[in-house]
């Protein structure tokens, strides 16, 4: 059984979230590697020399990415890792509201998904290793820096809000069970990305199965 390490200040479980978010960034690179043909051309040629070389601090803002993957995608791959990391927080708020605890909690979640940004970035399992993005200058900008833990902020808050009053509504008015999990994969998209690099069903909900009344 593998140990578990708790941060006695947060109450969290950060072996956990990191086990969690490796498997998250796993399933990133996959999916990367099997549908752009850029990154494939790109694994071949000495790993470290192209990995040294593709590491850059930015220069502009914006990168050669299309505007709805620096704006949408990326902020939805940042959310999902810090629904992870809340996933792993003893305590943490499940819900939105008005409270320091949640404001806080979704806070520190942010701060986890700055580190995760930053090491699918740049470190030795990111985009400038698996890829070599970076190495031409015009493929990197501050905007994924940026845009990643702020629009995943935006958007937890978001999915928490449209979960507790829209899609709880919704689930009170509607038995089909098919409906509801459609439902909470519409409007929590960031959460069933967690969800299922967390090994669970994408459309999960502690205490909320979908028979849930």
């Amino acid at each position: 059984m593998k140990p578990t390490v708790v941060s006695e200040e947060e109450g969290t479980d950060v072996l956990g979230a990191f086990v969690d978010s490796l498997k998250l960034l796993m399933i990133e690179h996959t999916v990367r590697i099997a549908f752009q043909g850029k990154t494939r051309r790109e694994l071949d040629g000495p790993f470290w020399d192209d990995y040294r070389r593709s590491v850059r601090i930015p220069q502009q803002w914006e990168d050669s990415d299309a505007w709805w993957v620096n704006y949408l995608g990326h902020p939805i791959h940042g959310a999902a890792a810090g629904y992870i990391w809340l996933d792993h927080e003893h305590g943490a708020p499940p819900e939105i509201s008005l409270s320091r605890s949640y404001w806080a909690s979704r806070g520190r979640a942010s701060a986890w998904v700055a580190v995760y940004s930053m090491q699918f970035e740049f470190g030795p399992l990111s985009e400038a290793s698996i890829g070599n993005v970076g190495m031409r200058s015009e493929t990197t900008g501050w905007v994924d820096h940026v845009v990643t833990p702020v629009g995943a902020f935006g958007l937890i808050v978001a999915e928490d809000a449209l979960d507790r009053f829209l899609v709880k509504w919704a689930e009170r008015h509607i038995s089909n069970r098919v409906w509801r999990a459609s439902l909470r994969l519409i409007f929590n998209p960031a959460r069933a990305f967690s969800n299922t690099a967390s090994g669970r069903l994408p459309w999960h909900r502690d205490g909320r199965p979908l028979s849930w009344k």
